[in-house]
């Protein structure tokens, strides 16, 4: 099936002008006209890069921050210390617990003489089997005295490792929410970690592309230069939940470990490719400009403009697919709109 692009007029006389008519105002500029009808053989939907394992790290004590080890953008690892909250008050209650367990240890010694030697009397007839119970009786309510003095000192020693929050694995802290000297309150969020070595992209999918086969899905990031255009992610994973409000389902796709540089927050952009219905509805007129006209400045996709009166003014656009040297316009432009085929030059003529 032939493909039909946008015909775009060059004006001769502003492709073949030098840097100094540019700077008169004569800019070498291209007009955006109609394609015609195109059939959608790809849709596209805007994304947000995740990590699978972000992790809002909380106290499970109250107290004053007394260190903090780490700031924002540190590498940790699994079970290092992050920060320590005041904890004298704790590890008073700990020492005073097995203090405790100490004196009932000695009450049990006492009492486990005291009943070997009760036993003594007994086989020897000295003394009545009531006096022996009593003695065993006291034993054993010494020794169970021992084991829940125990299990108290166990539990006081347990919170008193709580004021020394440890990382839960190795990551990145992204976030630190509190400074030396504030308060911590049990399920306050201290800081935010996430691991970078596991990270996804989740795109909101109208119901319509539900149908599309997401078992080869093509991704962008465009906040990452060195990354080409489009990388395939492999399949997809649709959740099985639909937004009330919006009436879209959540798409992701997990980035390979070979992409570097990209990190939680930055936008991404999904590629399906569109099922019967949409592509018989998908009909309809495409705008195309050079790919070269393109200024990418992060996630700022533009264009120079030219108006009739020769005036320039940068325009934020957004782009779709990429046919050989030509890209496809979503939105930002219209046919008859003039855009200078020299950034360069328009940036310093504006």
């Amino acid at each position: 099936m032939m493909k039909t692009v946008l015909a775009v007029s060059l004006l001769a006389a502003g492709l073949s002008a030098p840097l100094w008519a540019a700077e008169r105002g004569a800019l070498a500029t291209v007009v955006v006209t109609s394609s015609g009808a195109v059939n959608a053989q790809m849709q596209s939907f805007d994304a947000v890069v995740e990590a699978v394992r972000q992790t809002a790290v909380a106290a499970q004590v109250s107290g004053a921050i007394v260190s903090l080890q780490v700031k924002v953008g540190d590498q940790v690892k699994a079970g290092q210390e992050l920060l320590r909250i005041d904890a004298r008050s704790a590890n008073q209650n700990a020492a005073a617990s097995h203090a405790q367990v100490e004196a009932a240890r000695a009450s049990l010694h006492v009492a486990a003489k005291d009943f070997e030697r009760q036993k003594q009397l007994f086989q020897k007839q000295y003394i009545s089997q009531a006096a022996l119970d009593r003695s065993q009786a006291q034993f054993q309510a010494t020794q169970a005295q021992v084991q829940a003095l125990q299990s108290q000192s166990d539990a006081a020693q347990t919170q008193s490792r709580f004021f020394v929050v440890q990382a839960p694995y190795a990551g990145v802290v992204s976030e630190v929410a509190v400074t030396l000297g504030e308060m911590a309150m049990p399920g306050k969020t201290l800081l935010v970690m996430h691991d970078p070595a596991a990270l996804r992209i989740t795109a909101s999918i109208a119901q319509s592309a539900m149908a599309s086969h997401v078992d080869k899905v093509q991704f962008e990031i465009p906040g990452l230069p060195t990354l080409p255009a489009r990388m395939d992610a492999g399949a997809g994973s649709v959740l099985p939940v639909i937004d009330a409000a919006t009436q879209t389902a959540q798409l992701r796709v997990n980035i390979p470990t070979s992409v570097k540089g990209a990190a939680p927050g930055m936008f991404a952009r999904v590629w399906l490719a569109a099922n019967k219905t949409t592509q018989t509805a998908g009909k309809a007129e495409r705008l195309y400009v050079p790919s070269r006209v393109v200024v990418k400045r992060a996630e700022l996709m533009a264009v120079y403009v030219v108006d009739d009166k020769g005036k320039v003014n940068l325009r934020q656009v957004r782009l779709g697919n990429t046919v050989g040297e030509q890209v496809e316009v979503l939105s930002g432009l219209r046919a008859g709109d003039k855009v200078a085929t020299d950034p360069q030059a328009a940036a310093k003529v504006r």
